[in-house]
């Protein structure tokens, strides 16, 4: 995926990748697999930033993704996460994903947090 850059903005977590030529389609948009690793790895980055949740060994249960723009090439690639509810063992997030005003992917996603030992 490449360099990427993780902050918190008003309660919520930006993950931001730079597309590469490698990150396209053969229309020369930003491939809808980059989109979704961006998003997988963005519910972890807010489980990390957002919570005092451990990243490692938690895992993906579910993630509804809907496809509204296309990514252009040229520009960075914004996830913007916030945690809707936070259980012991779930976290369940919304997000979209953002080049600047232009809206990529709406999301929705549940993470199983690491086991306590």
């Amino acid at each position: 995926m490449g360099e990427m850059l993780v902050r918190t903005e008003n309660g919520k977590c930006r993950l931001r990748m730079f597309p590469a030529r490698k990150h396209q389609n053969l229309l020369g948009m930003i491939h809808g697999a980059v989109t979704l690793g961006l998003i997988d790895i963005s519910m972890f980055a807010a489980l990390r930033t957002l919570s005092s949740g451990d990243a490692g060994g938690s895992v993906t249960l579910e993630l509804s993704t809907q496809f509204i723009g296309a990514g252009q090439p040229d520009r960075p690639l914004d996830a913007v996460v916030e945690i809707l509810r936070e259980t012991r063992r779930l976290l369940f997030v919304r997000g979209e994903v953002v080049q600047g005003d232009n809206l990529v992917a709406g999301f929705t996603g549940i993470v199983r947090k690491a086991s306590e030992k």
